[in-house]
């Protein structure tokens, strides 16, 4: 599944709206979302590790060049046989070339087995991905969502979704991961929707305005 559509007519999105007023609010406001997902898991890790502290377009940058030198199979295999240096000449750092050795070493002998992985719970997804180097819990996390297609995964930590928390409630910004805490136990077992919700008030630049969700209601 390359996209993942949801709306206000299914029933997990009406009952998250059911939940919360303001979530209620920005569902309506917003209507259907078409997310773009990440069903091939090597890649999405690979991608996930070049986009590590760069703009998403420098990241585009340097995922396609790497494309380039595998001839479009990403797969350890064709991995293991890219020499460093033409590594850095795609744009790799030394330490994302590290990253990337120590990502496709522990796929190719598979300590990490993308074959059992859907089987895990999301608590044991995240510490066997973040035993890899360069893989966070952040990234463990946007795994499940956009790999895995977890229905109940909220990254406490993502500045996106803090910022869409921040406008729809109208939060300081010292607030804005404390009330995504707070929403967490109101939002389950939908977390991921909530999230699709509010990385789209950053994607609509909801957030940039001196307008509330009452203003666009």
């Amino acid at each position: 599944m390359d996209t993942f559509v949801i709306g206000p007519s299914d029933e997990a999105v009406k009952e998250l709206a059911t939940t919360d007023l303001n979530m209620k609010k920005l569902i309506n406001v917003v209507g259907e979302l078409t997310v773009p997902m990440r069903p091939d898991y090597f890649k999405s890790l690979v991608r996930s590790i070049i986009g590590q502290q760069i703009s998403v377009q420098a990241a585009n940058a340097v995922f396609g060049r790497l494309e380039a030198l595998v001839e479009g199979n990403m797969t350890p295999e064709a991995i293991l046989h890219v020499p460093d240096d033409q590594f850095r000449a795609a744009g790799l750092s030394g330490r994302k070339i590290v990253y990337l050795r120590d990502l496709t070493a522990n796929v190719y002998d598979n300590t990490l087995d993308f074959d059992r992985i859907s089987e895990l719970d999301n608590q044991s997804v995240i510490k066997q991905l973040t035993r890899i180097k360069g893989i966070g819990k952040w990234t463990a996390e946007m795994f499940l969502i956009f790999s895995l297609g977890r229905m109940n995964v909220l990254a406490v930590d993502d500045i996106g979704l803090q910022r869409g928390a921040k406008w729809l409630y109208n939060v300081d910004r010292s607030e804005r991961r404390k009330i995504l805490l707070d929403k967490k136990p109101v939002w389950e077992p939908h977390l991921t929707i909530a999230s699709f919700y509010l990385w789209e008030v950053v994607h609509l630049g909801f957030d940039k305005t001196y307008l509330s969700i009452d203003d666009i209601t």
